[in-house]
């Protein structure tokens, strides 16, 4: 019986090139100069600061231009509110999101019931989703159709077996 397993992962290696080119980016642009602006991972959080909120939009674009440019989705970043800083400056904790929680486990396989083919089953199993057919035609059918819903995070489709 042909499956694949739905999953939401982040590379943390592309995840920390991206912070290291966006850090080397704001300390060499003119812009950036004297705002005490920087960028820094700590495990699955980023912390953004600068001295402005208008200097911290400025950092957040920096960095969502290169999370882009090294194909890593903006949807697994999730923003925290905007923070005071000690010496007036603002900090912002981005945290990024992986795995599949139960809530958006229950939503995908709802929609797998609702919208794929006849004889299409999908069950939680962890942090993924996992889900079967009789037919290959009819998973290749859910994985467009999950494609094109959003469930505000990034989808990957593994392990796909016949």
């Amino acid at each position: 019986m042909p499956t694949f397993d739905v999953v939401s992962q982040v590379d943390m290696q592309e995840i920390r090139n991206a912070v290291d080119q966006a850090a080397r980016e704001i300390e060499s642009r003119f812009d950036f100069k004297g705002t005490s602006s920087s960028v820094e991972l700590a495990g699955h959080e980023l912390t953004l600061r600068s001295s402005t909120e208008d200097r911290l939009r400025a950092v957040v674009q920096v960095v969502e231009e290169k999370m882009v440019r090294r194909k890593v989705s903006l949807k697994a970043l999730d923003y925290g509110k905007v923070e005071e800083a000690s010496k007036g400056t603002v900090r912002q904790v981005v945290t990024l999101k992986a795995g599949i929680d139960s809530d958006q486990a229950r939503a995908i396989n709802k929609f797998v019931k609702d919208n794929a083919p006849k004889g299409v089953a999908s069950s939680t199993q962890g942090d993924q989703v996992r889900v079967n057919a009789k037919k290959r035609d009819d998973l290749q059918t859910t994985i467009v159709a999950l494609r094109e819903h959003d469930f505000g995070i990034p989808l990957q489709f593994e392990n796909f077996r016949d």
